[in-house]
Order: structure tokens, then C-alpha cells, then sequence
């Protein structure tokens, strides 16, 4: 396997080294064509010498014709020939000294660059626009091999642990597989038995919550009367009963939505399968969809961005469950009510980096309003706040390191144009699609830069041998040409 990887890199570098000098030719061929289209017109032919005839061959010599006269003989008197007017070389146009050969150059080089930059931009933005309309309409299974891809990457690394150790693919997949999906319903499970043990209660003390709300309402700085509570609670009540007919609508839509989700959770699991079983074989299929030149560049940058995924998935996972932690022993110490499924909600959230936990966490400091008073909602909030920004400047620096390099700026606004674009699904897979496209974009670059300097190398070693050649040659005449000279060469060395 080492020598076969071994040959592949140097198969890789030898197309890397021939589509780079291919380039170069085709930048010289084009500049040649280019230097034809404005080279100076050539110069007129300088008449030679005659030697003058002799005096046989001036009697031979047939009789001038006459010489013009009248108008054609004054103006034709002590003027030489009419030389022919320069021409533009290739396109045969009489040049003028003060307007260009072709109306290309009249352009201003910065105008010419920015028109070209900006109909390529356009061209791309419309391809990224198709792009994303095709992947709105296809939302449901673009989002399931998303998902999967995440969840493959956090699995992946175990099924290649058990088949280094000798454990059949099949076995290793579908275990791992089972194992991850067990412990995806133990934690959903643990979540609603929580939820329902501690309804009760909760809902025994937002009842309390709203009566202390209501008596604020009255004796507080608002000293609003019983009758305007109750007319606020009848007009709440009137506005849903006339709009029966939309919530029934709603409620439709929640169950398709329900039914879609239902679905796109059964192909992410089916999905998430076949790549832990055989995700090598989906790649080089998908390797041979590409053009041939771009094969070995995808080949290098393939696993790169696979290893990043998995860097982000894994640091993600253990920064979620330190955020979760530390959040929930927090709110327990503080007395809010339900703190375990609290904890969940805000390890399911933290998935989306920065924002996430502090979103899901609003839950608990709302439900410490309604149940404990302001002041714990208000430290629930610092707990909140504090976690956060040990996340942020310790957490993910040190955990995730290297492997995923996205400044915040890019991590924020990327969420927000995925929550945008996709809703809770496009800010969960924004930041590892922009890690992933980051690492194929450095890998692509740095290859290029290799590519030009071995190329660069290459010609300046064989410019190097063609000037010793040039100099032993020289040499070599020099000697020949010298007094008793035995016309040996004579090394350049």
C-alpha cells in the first residue's frame, strides 16, 4: 500500500508538472499572437547597389520610356515615389498615430478588467443561484445526506478502527450503525420521560407564575385594573376562535411537515448506512463523474476535506456536551425545574457553533421566569452568557485547533445565511460546508503554487544546460578559429 501511494504521488506530480507546462505554452502562444497583432509595420526595402552596365549591354538595352508631360510631368518633377501607407498587420487598416489599431485598446485596461471580472462573477452567481434552487426543491433529500455525511463522520473513524483489527465490513458498519442509532433513541427517550415526570410540576408552577404576573400587573408601575386584564384575556381568546379555520390549516401543515421530517429521518439513516459500508467505493464513482484533468486535484483534496469534517464533527460533539454540562449543573444549582432535559435541548443546540447554545438556552431562563422569579431567569441568563464565551475563546480554539481554521465573523454570518437560506438544517451544516470549502480551496492553491514552482525549476535548469551548450560551442569555434588550434571542443566546464 506504501508504494502504491508513493507511485500515485508521483504519478499526481508528473500531470501536475505537464498541465503546468501546457499552460505556459498556451500563455506563450497567446502572447505571440497577441505581440503579431501590434507589431510595427515593416520597413521599406532599401534598394541595392548596381553596378553599372557596360557599354555593350547600354546600347542592347531597350529605349526609356517617355517621360510624362504636361500636368503629370509638373507634378510628378523632383518628387521621389509614393511610398505605400503602413497597414495594421493582421487586420490590413491604415494606422494612425493618434487612434488605436482596434477599438479594444481605446478601452481603459482598468475599465477592460473590471467588465471581464464582473460578467464572470455574474455567470458565477447564476450558477451558484441554479444551484441553490435545485438543492430548495430537493431540500428533503439534500438535507438527509447532509445529516448523514455528519453522522457518518462522527461514526466513520470507529468502523475503521474494527476493520484494521480484522472485523468484517458488513460487521463493523452494521454495528456501529446500530450502536449509533441506539444511542440516538436512548437520548430521545430520556428526553420525553423527563418532560413527562416533571410536567406537574411545571405546570403547577407557571400557574403560579402567571398569578404573580397578574398581581404585578395590578400593584406594580402599570396599575392596571382587573377589568383591562380580563378584556386583554377575552380579546386572546375571541382572535383564536375566529381563527379556527387557519389553525386547522396550520395543523395540516404541521403534519406534512411532520410526515417530511418522518421521511428525510429514515433516508438519512438509510444514507448514513451504505456510507459507513462503503463510502470508498461512492467516492471513486463520484471521482469518475469529474473531467480527467480534475481527477488527481479532487483525489488529493477528497480526503483533506473528509479529515476536516471529521475534526469539526467530533470537536463539535465534545464542545456541545461541555456546554450542556456546565449549563445544566448551572440551572440545577439555581433550582429551575426540569434541568436534565434542559441540558439535552442545549447539547442538540450547540450543534450550531456560538449562537446555538445561548438560542436554546433562552428556554431555560424563560421557564426560570415563569417558575422561580426574575433574578434566577437573570442568572440563568449570566450562566448562559458565561459558558458561551468560555466556548468561544477556549473551547473551540483548543479543541477544534487547526483542523477547521473559520474565523467567527465567518462562523456568524455563515449561520445566518444558512438559517436564512435553509432554516435550523442550513445554520446546522453552514459551518462545516465553509470548513470543508476552505480546505479544498487551500489544497487547491497550494497545489497549483507546487506545480508552477517545479515548472519554474524545470526551465531554469533547462535554460541553465542550453547556455553551457551555447558556451562549449562557442568555445569550442573559438579554438578552432585560434593559430594551430586542433579544433578539439572544449568543455564549458
Amino acid at each position: 500500500m506504501a508504494r502504491g501511494g508513493k507511485a500515485f504521488k508521483a504519478v499526481a506530480k508528473g500531470m501536475a508538472v505537464v498541465a503546468s507546462a501546457a499552460a505556459v505554452i498556451e500563455r506563450r502562444r497567446r502572447a505571440a499572437i497577441a505581440a503579431e497583432y501590434h507589431e510595427p509595420p515593416d520597413p521599406l526595402p532599401v534598394p541595392e547597389q548596381v553596378p553599372a552596365p557596360a557599354p555593350a549591354a547600354v546600347a542592347a538595352a531597350p529605349a526609356p520610356l517617355p517621360a510624362p508631360r504636361g500636368e503629370h510631368a509638373e507634378a510628378g518633377r523632383g518628387q521621389a515615389p509614393a511610398a505605400p501607407a503602413p497597414t495594421h498587420g493582421a487586420f490590413g487598416r491604415e494606422l494612425h498615430p493618434g487612434r488605436p489599431a482596434t477599438p479594444a485598446e481605446a478601452v481603459p485596461w482598468g475599465l477592460r478588467v473590471a467588465a471581464e471580472s464582473t460578467w464572470r462573477l455574474l455567470l458565477l452567481g447564476a450558477a451558484l443561484y441554479v444551484v441553490f434552487m435545485v438543492v430548495d426543491m430537493l431540500r428533503l433529500v439534500a438535507f438527509a445526506v447532509l445529516a448523514s455525511l455528519l453522522i457518518s463522520a462522527l461514526l466513520e473513524p470507529t468502523v475503521s478502527w474494527l476493520r484494521r483489527h480484522g472485523v468484517p465490513r458488513s460487521l463493523a458498519a452494521g454495528g456501529v450503525f446500530m450502536s449509533g442509532l441506539a444511542g440516538i433513541g436512548l437520548v430521545g427517550w430520556f428526553v420525553v420521560w423527563q418532560v413527562t415526570t416533571n410536567l406537574s410540576t411545571v405546570t403547577t408552577k407557571v400557574q403560579d407564575g402567571v398569578a404573580t404576573l397578574r398581581d404585578w400587573l395590578i400593584t406594580g408601575p402599570l396599575h392596571l385594573t382587573q377589568q383591562q386584564i380580563t378584556d386583554f384575556a377575552n380579546q386572546i381568546t375571541k382572535a383564536i376562535s375566529t381563527n379556527t379555520e387557519q389553525l386547522t390549516s396550520v395543523g395540516l401543515t404541521g403534519a406534512q411537515i411532520a410526515v417530511e421530517v418522518l421521511t428525510a429521518v429514515l433516508l438519512a439513516f438509510f444514507t448514513t448506512f451504505f456510507f459507513l459500508y462503503d463510502g470508498e467505493r461512492i467516492w471513486n464513482w463520484a471521482l469518475r463523474g469529474l473531467p480527467r484533468h480534475s481527477r488527481y486535484a479532487m483525489a488529493g483534496a477528497g480526503p483533506k476535506a473528509w479529515a476536516t469534517l471529521t475534526a469539526y464533527v467530533r470537536g463539535t460533539v465534545c464542545v456541545a456536551f461541555i456546554d450542556a454540562v456546565c449549563i445544566g449543573v448551572g440551572i440545577q444549582m439555581l433550582g429551575v425545574p426540569m434541568a436534565l432535559p434542559l441540558a439535552v435541548i442545549i447539547f442538540l443546540g450547540a450543534f450550531v457553533p456560538l449562537v446555538g447554545a445561548l438560542v436554546t438556552g433562552t428556554v431555560a431562563v424563560l421557564i426560570a421566569l415563569v417558575t422561580e422569579g426574575p433574578f434566577t431567569a437573570l442568572m440563568v441568563l449570566v450562566v448562559l452568557i458565561a459558558v458561551q464565551q468560555i466556548e468561544g475563546h477556549v473551547l473551540q480554539p483548543l479543541i477544534l485547533g487547526r483542523a477547521v481554521r473559520v474565523h467567527p465573523l465567518g462562523v456568524v454570518l455563515g449561520v445566518a445565511a444558512g438559517s436564512i437560506i435553509g432554516g435550523i438544517g442550513g445554520a446546522i451544516v453552514a459551518v462545516p460546508l465553509i470548513a470543508v470549502t476552505n480546505t479544498v480551496v487551500a489544497h487547491l492553491r497550494r497545489r497549483n503554487e507546487a506545480g508552477q514552482a517545479v515548472f519554474t525549476a524545470m526551465e531554469a535548469a533547462r535554460e541553465a544546460a542550453v547556455a553551457r551548450t551555447a558556451a562549449a560551442t562557442s568555445a569550442a569555434a573559438a579554438g578552432a578559429a585560434a593559430p594551430g588550434g586542433t579544433g578539439a571542443p572544449v568543455s564549458a566546464e
